[in-house]
């Protein structure tokens, strides 16, 4: 799935196949500026910061089980967002510290570093396993058997083939013209 946020005429965060059909708002109301969006891939829930009402709020990935994790003047100005383990990890666009939060309660807000020109920030971990998708490199070299681009479909076991720009798809729905 991609999550995305979008605050145009009417402010939402949204979800949809990486192929983008299956287009879902899974949060439309009391949010103002959605910005930035972390997600929690073990127990699918999605983190998002509202820079207009000053918060940070989670749901699942369908929308439901909405709360807010921390509100007010402490996350004014957030920019960037990550989750990692117990913790949320933003960037405080006014003086580019790096904040962590405690996800589950909202409390133990600490400063960890501050960075000249701070305004993302990302969490890495190594896996030792990555499951086998549909878009993975057959024996020939093309990503999912597409001759240009492979986008995940409803599940990791699907897959839609695309074509760059000037391209159109041929008929077998994999090769491109």
């Amino acid at each position: 799935k991609l999550f995305f946020t979008d605050y145009g005429n009417t402010a939402k965060v949204e979800r949809c196949d990486m192929d983008g059909m299956n287009r879902t708002w899974i949060v439309d109301s009391k949010i103002e500026q959605p910005t930035a969006l972390a997600l929690d891939l073990i127990n699918k829930y999605v983190y998002w910061v509202d820079i207009y009402l000053d918060s940070v709020e989670v749901v699942d990935y369908q929308g439901r089980r909405r709360h807010t994790i921390i509100k007010g003047r402490q996350v004014r100005h957030l920019c960037g967002l990550a989750v990692f383990e117990n913790y949320l990890y933003t960037v405080n666009s006014d003086n580019l510290s790096v904040l962590r939060i405690n996800r589950y309660n909202g409390t133990d807000v600490q400063a960890l570093a501050r960075f000249d020109n701070a305004k993302e920030i990302r969490v890495y971990q190594k896996r030792s396993a990555v499951r086998s998708h549909a878009c993975e490199v057959d024996p020939y070299g093309m990503p999912g058997g597409c001759s240009h681009i492979c986008l995940l479909s409803s599940s990791y076991k699907a897959r839609t083939c695309r074509c760059r720009t000037g391209f159109i798809l041929g008929s077998d729905g994999r090769s491109c013209k």
